[in-house]
Formats: C-alpha cells, sequence, structure tokens
C-alpha cells in the first residue's frame, strides 16, 4: 500500500505555489499534509466507485480511498469547504504533474490510452515545459460555477507560477455510449482538433472514432451544452482536442485527451489570474 499515504510536494511549496484562493464558503489550494492527500483519495473514492460505474480494484475496496503509483509524485490541488473553520473539508481535487519535475517518471497517466509522443518531441524540440492534469473529482453537492471557477484560478495560477507551456490531460463523459453523445463527440472533432503540429492520437487499439455525425448535421449549441463543465472551461481557454476518443472500461467512460497551450489563453485570463 506505498501508495496510499503520500506526503505533498514539498518542492511546489517552496517554489511559491502555495496560493490560496477564496470564494464564498470553499477555498483553493494545493494539500499541505498527507491528511489532506488521504481526504482526497477517500473522496475520489466516493465519487467514482460509490456514487459512480467504476469498479474498484481490491486494495481500493478495502480502504476505501483512490490511489496509485502518481499521487506520489503529483501535486495535489484541493477544494476544500471552510464554512467550518474548525473542520474544513476537501470537496474538490485535482492532480498535477510537471513533466520536467526531479519526480516525473518518463511515462504520464494519459499514456495508457493516447500515444503521446508527437507532443512529447515537439516539447522537446521547442523546449516546452509539459503539465498533466488529471484525477479530477467534485463531490456532487459542490459542482456548481463557482467551484469550478475556483478550480480554475488554481490551476491556471498554478500553470504559471511553473511557467507551463502545454497543460494537457484526459476528460471524460460518463458512460461508455460513443453514440450517446454522438453530437458532442462530433462538434469537438470538427470545431476543436488540434492542429497538425500538436495531433495526438488514441492508440490504435483503443481508438474510438469522433466524427459521429455529418458536421450540418450537429446542432452545436445543444452539443456545446452537454459537454462536462470542466472541458468546457478547457475549451474556453483554447484548448485542443487529441484525434479519437477511448472507452475507459474501468471508470465506466468515454474519454477525449485536451491539449492547451497557455499561449492560447485569453488575455483577460491571464491578467485576472496575475492580479489574483
Amino acid at each position: 500500500m506505498s501508495n496510499l499515504v503520500s506526503e505533498p510536494n514539498a518542492a511546489a511549496l517552496a517554489e511559491g505555489t502555495d496560493f490560496v484562493f477564496k470564494g464564498d464558503t470553499c477555498e483553493v489550494r494545493l494539500a499541505r499534509s498527507a491528511e489532506e492527500i488521504q481526504q482526497a483519495q477517500a473522496l475520489r473514492y466516493r465519487v467514482f466507485y460509490e456514487l459512480g460505474n467504476a469498479t474498484p480494484p481490491p486494495e481500493a475496496k478495502v480502504t476505501k480511498r483512490d490511489f496509485d503509483q502518481f499521487d506520489a509524485i503529483c501535486d495535489h490541488l484541493l477544494v476544500n469547504d471552510i464554512s467550518d473553520p474548525e473542520a474544513p473539508r476537501v470537496v474538490g481535487n485535482y492532480r498535477l504533474l510537471m513533466a520536467d519535475s526531479a519526480a516525473a517518471p518518463d511515462y504520464f497517466y494519459s499514456d495508457k490510452e493516447y500515444d503521446l509522443s508527437p507532443l512529447l518531441k515537439k516539447a522537446a524540440r521547442d523546449r516546452m515545459r509539459l503539465m498533466e492534469l488529471g484525477r479530477s473529482c467534485t463531490d456532487p453537492n459542490y459542482r456548481s460555477s463557482s467551484v469550478i471557477r475556483l478550480l480554475w484560478r488554481g490551476i491556471t495560477a498554478y500553470a504559471l507560477a511553473k511557467k507551463a507551456d502545454v497543460m494537457f490531460g484526459c476528460a471524460s463523459f460518463q458512460g461508455v455510449e460513443p453514440d450517446e453523445i454522438a453530437d458532442a463527440l462530433s462538434l469537438l472533432h470538427y470545431k476543436h482538433s488540434a492542429p497538425a503540429e500538436w495531433n495526438v492520437r488514441a492508440r490504435p487499439e483503443l481508438f474510438v472514432p469522433m466524427n459521429r455525425k455529418p458536421e450540418n448535421e450537429i446542432d452545436e449549441r445543444s452539443a456545446f451544452a452537454d459537454l462536462p463543465p470542466l472541458l468546457k472551461g478547457y475549451l474556453r481557454l483554447g484548448a485542443y482536442i487529441g484525434e479519437g476518443a477511448v472507452i475507459d472500461r474501468e471508470f465506466q467512460t468515454v474519454d477525449v485527451l485536451i491539449i492547451l497551450p497557455t499561449a492560447n489563453i485569453p488575455e483577460r485570463y491571464l491578467e485576472f489570474f496575475a492580479r489574483a
């Protein structure tokens, strides 16, 4: 159970990324203790396995925590309910990993679904810093626009502090039937596909075509409304979508790959976070 309990990344805290943004009853910041990471793992277990349709591995089922080898090397961005200052509670989280950090391995969580080699080659050639986002999770009672905004303030502030050039990671639709989200997948394919220089494809054995309907048959407004809130946030910041979706049977989701060059983020957002 070596990954069940992990200490927060002390280097990240020392580099000045120990920010705090507050809303009315919640705040967003990096985890500061192993106990907070455990709370995030417990939240992930409840949302993914107890409330969702994912099948827990045996060890996770015993501990009631979702964890893997990446927990020990990632920074954990937390949304805490601070309405009771004496007992703050983790109600949302994101895992953040800088590709060139000392603790980073030579592979990523997204590798299991997507061939990242074009992105890694471009980053090496252009000396770009990559940042992977993953394991996003929010308590169902806190899935409001204010909490989503707090998450994005934290993600963007972290990326700016780390001087990340590109953020990437998988975003998920609930369910494993691509045809049930045909309009949404087709919209992403036709309107938000990554340019050739950024193009990353789903692994051949997992590849699910996204152009499930002709472009002229898509109701774009309805399709955008059907996107998960965090995916909408990515697109508003200028994200691209990799080629092909993937059905994740373990988590009972349809996944797409997000590629967000920080240079694409509109200036108004950067100014807002710089002021914050």
